[in-house]
């Protein structure tokens, strides 16, 4: 922590503010491949419309950057894999 420059309170350090705890087996957020809404939507192989309800829905984690949206890479393999319906045979 280092002193404020006008109460001469102690201010928390940048990394103290915004370090959370990460789960085992989480990567850094540096280390983590962010994909925009129009990569999401070729990857998945459906609209830009399709990832923002997704998004805005929940199903599909985003992170807000400005005015446009970012999606872990790993999240939309999730959530294919989850989503993934198999088909039996008769």
């Amino acid at each position: 922590m280092r002193a404020g420059a006008s109460e001469g309170k102690p201010v928390p350090d940048m990394c103290e503010r915004f370090r959370c705890d990460m789960a085992a087996g989480e990567k850094p957020l540096s280390e983590v491949n962010f994909l925009t809404v129009a990569e999401v939507a070729a990857v998945m192989r459906v609209s830009k419309m399709t990832v923002y309800r997704l998004v805005h829905s929940g199903h599909l984690p985003a992170i807000r950057v400005g005015r446009s949206f970012r999606v872990p890479e790993n999240a939309v393999h999730e959530y294919l894999q989850q989503s993934y319906v198999g088909v039996e045979s008769a």
